[in-house]
């Protein structure tokens, strides 16, 4: 394949750490690795401190991107029993409702035994707005339960085993409203590379799973919408501690781990554009910006190296693989902000994507 001009990349599921945690990553530095990775407009999770779940706290996230974001920015508020009451006249403010079902990093987690709480929020969130919920393994079954019964969608993030993918693929077929996402490290890594990234290297949530549950995810991409990153940065001195906190960076190298797969006739590059840049902005209800593309080499060859990396996690679980197709240009409204290695962007460029702040 020849240097082409595609379609910018949009990341539905991104941890920027601001507030409370910019030490690993904040709207500036993740929102530049991630045009370094071609993703112009990315989805920021709630799981922050303060979590995301009420006016004041959104608003702290909202103030933050504004300053510093260089690609386009949406905002998840976090659902929990607290905020039932009011979480749906926040909408207008956010890129969706997430539900954290089972064990993540941070706060946030609606308890396993609530569902009434979830029941509500389903209820009760605008149907026109995204509702995404962590949930694996029988919690994937009650999420779209809960959301057939309120007669509305749901999007179940980071679907990583066997048994997961095939219940959504049977809901599909039955035409029940669920979509989902995968991520990278689901699809290229497996508990077979846990010895050596290593205890703490290899913390990830959902965790790695077998060489089987990953085998079952590529069987099954017809039922995967998007792919999405689950970016959750955590500096290398915290993942080798005795106590490593879960979760990879991925926003730089997501793409090019897609792109080296249509390589090796694993997907279509029409695969990987519908779900990295086609079905997020349908699903989500991303405008596509005016003059937006990106130009990426599909044939250059190159090696992720943390200490190159432009997130302040400054390392990758897929360090010295050797990756085919990588990008050498974005242009975001006309404007190139990234271009041979090197960013040509202002703090503050990107834009809310959240309807309120669209004109």
């Amino acid at each position: 394949m020849p240097r082409l001009r595609l379609p910018s990349l949009i990341d539905v599921h991104v941890h920027l750490r601001e507030p409370g945690g910019e030490h690993k990553e904040d709207f500036e530095s993740g929102t530049r690795a991630a045009l370094a990775g071609g993703i112009t407009a990315l989805l920021a999770m709630p799981n922050t401190q303060p979590p995301l779940i009420d006016s004041a706290s959104l608003a702290l996230a909202e103030r933050a991107a504004a300053l510093r974001a260089c690609c386009d920015y949406g905002i998840y508020l976090g659902a929990c029993a607290e905020n039932i009451a009011f979480a749906a006249d926040l909408a207008p403010r956010t890129c969706g409702l997430k539900c954290y079902l089972n064990d993540t990093f941070g706060t946030l987690r609606i308890d396993a035994d609530d569902l009434h709480t979830v029941r509500e929020h389903f209820e009760r969130f605008p149907k026109d707005r995204p509702i995404v919920c962590h949930a694996e393994g029988q919690m994937v079954a009650s999420a779209i339960l809960c959301a057939h019964l309120a007669n509305r969608s749901v999007h179940i993030a980071h679907v990583s085993r066997a048994d997961e993918i095939a219940l959504i693929r049977a809901a599909k077929e039955r035409g029940i409203a669920v979509t989902c996402e995968v991520c990278p490290q689901h699809l290229f890594l497996s508990l077979a590379d846990a010895p050596r990234l290593g205890k703490g290297r290899s913390e990830v949530r959902p965790r790695l799973a077998t060489p089987a549950d990953q085998a079952a995810l590529w069987a099954n991409m017809a039922y995967i919408d998007c792919i999405a990153t689950d970016h959750a940065p955590h500096l290398l001195s915290e993942k080798d501690s005795a106590t490593p906190p879960p979760g990879f960076p991925g926003v730089e190298t997501s793409f090019a781990l897609m792109l080296t797969a249509v390589h090796d006739g694993r997907l279509t590059l029409d695969d990987v554009l519908a779900r990295m840049a086609y079905n997020p902005r349908r699903l989500f209800g991303i405008r596509d910006p005016e003059q937006t593309w990106i130009e990426v080499d599909t044939d250059a060859l190159w090696q992720p190296r943390g200490a190159h990396m432009h997130s302040r996690a400054a390392w990758t679980p897929f360090e010295g693989w050797t990756l085919r197709g990588r990008v050498e240009s974005v242009t975001l409204r006309g404007v190139t902000v990234y271009e041979g290695g090197r960013f040509r962007v202002q703090a503050g460029f990107g834009r809310n994507l959240a309807p309120i702040h669209q004109t």
